[in-house]
């Protein structure tokens, strides 16, 4: 969800110029919105048809599902498919309420704005004190926040987006992981960057991403 939500506000950044992104925009609350909603469904399609989790959460519903004897894969389709079909009512129904109370309450939610910055502030700090003491138990934790929260204000102050780094900080541990698993499967050998297909494919769409956003910038 995270992930998706700072790709889709990214995305909805480069493709608007004309949008005060940070200032209200609508497409800016939006985008990330979407793509955060997004991913429930999409996490489910390879849980329920490879048996292989699309998140944290979507790796709770595979074990619960394996607690009552179901094996998620091709094969629940077939021999439990009101489980299935049962998933697919419940987001249904949970998207249609999540409508209806959105729009009920939307007056009551968009006051949160108006909460001062003399409380808003120091409750964000108390709160992401407390989840990165929580993580490891250690306040070398706490100090990195805190430098990370400083040169994040002067990123903001010098107009240097933080998505990218945000971005890099989920990602990067998942490519680091991964990068070494194909090392080890390789034998130590890097070949696998330019003889198979998909990495190939997946380095070209890397350049001209690359190459898109320095010519805009341009």
């Amino acid at each position: 969800a995270d992930i998706a939500a700072f790709v889709c506000y990214n995305e909805a950044k480069r493709s608007n110029k004309n949008e005060k992104f940070g200032e209200g925009s609508l497409i800016g609350i939006s985008a990330p919105e979407s793509g955060n909603n997004g991913v429930t469904g999409g996490a489910l399609v390879p849980l329920l048809t490879l048996g292989v989790p699309g998140d944290a959460v979507a790796a709770v519903l595979l074990g619960a599902l394996i607690i009552q004897g179901l094996t998620p894969g091709p094969l629940l389709f077939e021999q439990n498919p009101e489980i299935v079909y049962g998933l697919f009512s419940s987001m249904i129904i949970g998207n249609i309420l999540l409508l209806f109370i959105g729009l009920a309450g939307i007056k009551f939610y968009s006051r949160i704005v108006e909460i001062p910055k003399t409380l808003m502030i120091p409750a964000i700090l108390i709160l992401s004190t407390i989840g990165s003491y929580s993580m490891n138990n250690s306040l070398f934790d706490v100090g990195v926040t805190f430098v990370f929260g400083i040169i994040g204000y002067i990123m903001s102050k010098i107009k240097m987006p933080s998505s990218p780094i945000v971005l890099a900080v989920i990602l990067g541990p998942m490519l680091e992981t991964n990068l070494r698993k194909a090392v080890l499967m390789y034998e130590g050998s890097y070949s696998f960057l330019y003889t198979r297909p998909i990495t190939i494919i997946f380095l070209i769409l890397t350049a001209l991403s690359m190459v898109s956003a320095l010519r805009k910038k341009k």
